[in-house]
């Protein structure tokens, strides 16, 4: 006891040295700025003092210039957002981009400075006149204007309502401690800068209200503006909104005062500040009191971080009673601008303990204040929904299960990744949900007590400071006797999955012994629970199992035994979770049908089925039932059936599959596939085809897990069987055939550069041949997109018949004898279905006489933009059979180019056949791509998430 006082006396004397001590070497900062309403600009005088509180003499200094970062396609905002499908930035035009433009920069002799800036443009360079030694200070003077940003391409700079949103718009001192931390500006909202003693006199247009998150000293007006001093002691950058509107509202609780613009149109203002004052004491309860003068809790915050899922449902379909909804909305705000404003930890690489001390109190918040909220809310009430397992799920639950959606995909990264590193979806949703587990799993384990103190505590002495994660790891491990290492060095430090299972369990007289085997390697803490109905009735820890361990447990009213039952522990895999007390077959699972997918039960074998609706002019529309297993979270091995009944042929079609997915490591080799396919369908009048297909594949990446480049090799057999309708022509190949796939493919999938190619092989009995293509496309900044493609095949052995062209190289319409495209009508030569065309082979889109090859063929395809989505293409190429001379083909005219590779239109302007427009039937030579799928439509969508 005396060494707890001692160690809180020693904390508290050395809190408030730090604090003196920080208040009088921090930096100083004037700014004189005007608003220019009509131009958009900032125009900015600073005043800058530098306290070099290092120990090393410093010949230059670097500012955050982050405003810069919307100056042209090459900054580091502008590539983040190429990595992620955006390329608003990229096509923007010089009068809607962002910039910095620097007029002067002296010190205080009034001596020029020079300057410069670093590659990715949006950090500033000063090179001093003399060196500033250790304890002293410099004085500088910095004009320049800032041209604000649309608020199009992130939520800051201004609107076309005359409202503005300024967050990191001024240069603020980059961090030296020894080193200097330059972090570009990637749209992370983690400028890491030093603290400063801040004074802005802001001038504005009249018609404008400003509200900001630093202390409001007084407004004065004067003729069409207005003056705002505002101050800041001990805080970093300034935020500033400016509105023809009055909408933020202040409120004055006895915790703190928020200034807000958050609201519910369907929950009352009186009610609102209720919950307002609610959540307020919960977090001065949890963490302490705010030290400055406002917390602003803004919508462009929330926006920023939003409470993903069915929160973001429109209004009339939200599941939430509106007190939950707007509670939980304002405490992740909240809570989000308290942490960012009071401790100050590097936010690039250190992210991870902000976000989980908040999602730790928000899962205490709903602990606390909602335990029996579930995961769909209401909806969970309603017939025909309450039975899904999802509805099942309390709230909280959704922590583990978004986490696990990228885990399951092998693209879950270790909580200490740098901020910029982290794929979207693990940036913005699942690492941070990880990390408020891991402090929730920590307080299930050593007692939340303890975790509760130990996060007061490191906000009491380390708030307002340049705080570090190893202090708050050394309070965690003061705060208790049990070993908590594996916490730093396995959860947070490394992606290593987390999996237990209970191998066996013996019963004897008056105990249980139960072995348990650790599938991961992964030597955490496990939880066991002793379940009778659905009540918990004993509870065990256990630790060090690096393999199997068998422990011996009392006996009582256990029916069952089930690891990690309340969900603590993100583990990789609870379907393997329990055992059944009542004998051999009660542990056996039982089937459960679904109607729709659902989320996983571990205490079910789970049998999914949804109506399905095909479409192709021999089968006509074919409805039918898909029967699979694959949940809402991805699982290794997978099965898919979905038999139909074709109405127009009046028989069975379909197709079902056998898919088992291996994951290997991060990067490198990190995954393999192995798959058994089969398909049955007609492509001609009451003729049938079927396939049977085993295949194997294999993906490569690189360790950058945001890189779009894959690498992949796969392998499989092709086995097809046709019949034929007695009153069609016969048919020109052997009704059945084989062939041996084997291909190569590098894509390096880019919205701005796209690079893809593969290399192919075939062999069957009667042929063999290889093939190439290539394919680029190049997004310019005018808007210009050009697209290049290049394909080549050769037959390396030929025995087929002259006349037989089924197996041939095809320049516009190969036709598919592996039944790999989706042909609305395969086997037709005119009608609009013949006009379908899929870029593959030639890729040409006019129709060409004698256009197959049983030779050899090389093609050039290419487009550029005229206006938007519209524009003129152009094919080449040339082509030889045997016994032939080769021969140049060529084709051109417009491509309606509406969702790339997805719906287009082409029409043929000039080609071998003349000028085509000019010829009659023109509506007949029009080609169309057209993509029915709804998973291949959504990978449009998702792909800049994962």
């Amino acid at each position: 006891m005396k060494k707890k006082i001692y160690f809180n006396s020693v904390f508290g004397a050395l809190a408030f040295f730090i604090s003196v001590t920080a208040a009088y070497c921090q930096h100083r900062n004037i700014l004189s700025v005007r608003l220019n309403g009509e131009t958009k600009e900032l125009n900015i005088q600073q005043e800058f003092i530098y306290h070099n509180s290092s120990k090393h003499t410093l010949n230059l200094l670097y500012f955050n210039d982050w405003a810069h970062a919307y100056s042209n396609k090459n900054t580091g905002l502008a590539k983040r957002f190429a990595e992620e499908f955006k390329k608003s930035l990229h096509l923007a035009h010089d009068d809607e981009r962002g910039r910095t433009t620097i007029l002067s920069a002296v010190d205080d002799e009034y001596r020029g400075l020079q300057w410069e800036r670093t590659v990715e443009k949006d950090i500033l360079k000063i090179i001093l006149n003399k060196p500033l030694r250790p304890g002293e200070e410099v004085q500088l003077f910095l004009t320049y204007n800032v041209k604000l940003p649309p608020d199009k391409y992130t939520t800051y700079g201004y609107n076309n309502r005359d409202e503005y949103y300024l967050k990191d718009w001024y240069l603020s001192p980059a961090v030296f401690d020894g080193k200097w931390h330059l972090y570009s500006n990637k749209d992370l909202g983690d400028l890491y800068t030093d603290i400063t003693r801040t004074t802005v006199n802001f001038r504005y247009p009249g018609n404008l209200f400003l509200t900001t998150n630093y202390r409001n000293l007084g407004t004065s007006s004067f003729p069409n503006g207005k003056q705002t001093q505002l101050e800041a002691l001990q805080q970093k950058n300034c935020e500033i909104v400016l509105s023809p509107f009055q909408k933020f509202k202040t409120h004055v609780t006895p915790y703190m005062t928020l200034v807000t613009d958050l609201g519910s149109p369907k929950y009352d203002d009186i009610s609102q500040g209720i919950s307002i004052d609610k959540v307020s004491r919960f977090i001065y309860d949890n963490l302490g009191k705010y030290p400055h003068a406002q917390l602003l809790v803004s919508q462009k915050d929330y926006d920023e971080s939003p409470l993903y899922g069915l929160n973001q449902l429109p209004s009339f379909v939200r599941p939430y009673e509106e007190q939950f909804q707007f509670e939980m909305k304002f405490l992740k705000t909240a809570l989000n601008k308290f942490l960012q404003e009071t401790l100050y930890l590097n936010p690039r690489k250190e992210q991870w303990l902000k976000d989980a001390i908040s999602n730790y109190l928000m899962i205490a918040y709903v602990e606390t204040y909602y335990p029996d909220q579930k995961l769909l809310g209401k909806l969970s009430k309603i017939w025909g929904i309450r039975g899904f397992n999802l509805a099942k799920m309390d709230f909280n639950e959704q922590y583990p299960f978004l986490y696990m959606l990228t885990a399951r995909k092998n693209l879950d990264q270790a909580l200490r990744t740098p901020n910029d590193s982290l794929i979207k979806f693990n940036q913005k949703i699942a690492n941070k949900y990880k990390a408020g587990m891991g402090l929730s799993y920590l307080a299930d384990y050593v007692g939340k007590d303890k975790i509760d103190q130990s996060i007061k505590t490191y906000y009491k002495h380390y708030s307002l400071n340049s705080a570090k994660v190893i202090d708050f790891e050394s309070i965690l491990k003061r705060s208790t006797d049990t070993d908590i290492d594996w916490f730093f060095k396995d959860y947070l430090s490394t992606a290593k999955k987390i999996d237990y299972k209970i191998k066996k369990i013996t019963k004897l007289d008056d105990s249980l012994r139960v072995t348990i085997k650790n599938k991961e390697g992964t030597n955490v803490p496990i939880s066991l629970f002793g379940i009778k109905k659905d009540s918990v009735v004993s509870k065990y820890w256990f630790t060090d199992i690096s393999g199997e361990k068998t422990f011996t447990i009392p006996r009582g009213e256990e029916e069952r035994m089930v690891l990690n039952y309340d969900h603590k522990i993100p583990e990789f895999n609870e379907r393997d979770n329990w055992k059944s007390l009542k004998g051999f077959f009660s542990s056996n699972k039982k089937l459960q049908f679904r109607f729709f997918k659902d989320a996983e039960n571990p205490y079910y074998n789970q049998v999914f089925y949804v109506p399905v609706l095909n479409f192709n002019i021999y089968d006509g529309w074919s409805p039918g039932m898909r029967i699979y297993n694959k949940t809402f979270l991805e699982k290794p091995f997978v099965y898919d059936f979905a038999p139909s009944y074709a109405i127009k042929e009046k028989s069975l079609v379909g197709y079902g599959k056998f898919n088992y997915r291996k994951y290997l490591s991060k990067s490198g080799l990190y995954v393999a596939n192995y798959g058994l396919r089969a398909s049955t369908s007609h492509y001609q009048i009451n003729s049938r085809y079927s396939t049977i297909t085993p295949s194997i594949a294999f993906g490569w990446r690189p360790e950058n897990l945001r890189s779009n480049k894959r690498d992949f090799v796969s392998l499989r057999h092709v086995n097809v069987f046709r019949s034929l309708d007695d009153n069609l022509e016969n048919i020109e190949t052997d009704p059945d055939y084989s062939v041996l796939n084997a291909r190569f493919t590098h894509v390096d999938n880019g919205i701005i550069d796209y690079f893809s190619w593969f290399a192919d092989a075939q062999y069957s009995e009667n042929f063999s041949k290889l093939s190439f293509e290539l394919e680029y496309r190049k997004l310019f900044e005018n808007n210009r997109q050009f697209n290049f493609r290049f394909f080549a095949g050769k037959f390396l052995n030929n025995t087929i018949e002259p006349n037989v062209r089924f197996f041939d190289f095809a320049l516009d319409r190969p036709s598919d004898y592996l039944f790999d495209y989706n042909y609305l009508g395969r086997s037709e030569e005119t009608g609009l279905y013949s006009q379908q065309i899929i870029i593959a082979e030639g890729g040409f889109k006019s129709k060409l006489q004698n256009p197959f090859s049983n030779n050899w063929m090389a093609t050039v395809n290419t487009s550029i933009n005229v206006w938007r989505w519209v524009e003129f293409y152009s094919d080449m190429g040339f082509l030889k059979r045997k016994n032939e001379k080769e021969r140049l083909v060529y084709d051109s005219g417009i491509r309606l180019n509406l969702v790339t590779d997805y719906f287009e239109l082409y029409f043929p302007l000039y080609s071998n056949n003349g000028w085509e427009i000019s010829q009659p039937n023109y509506e007949e030579k029009i080609r169309f791509i057209i993509t029915l799928s709804p998973r291949t439509l959504t990978g449009l969508f998702t792909r800049k998430w994962f």
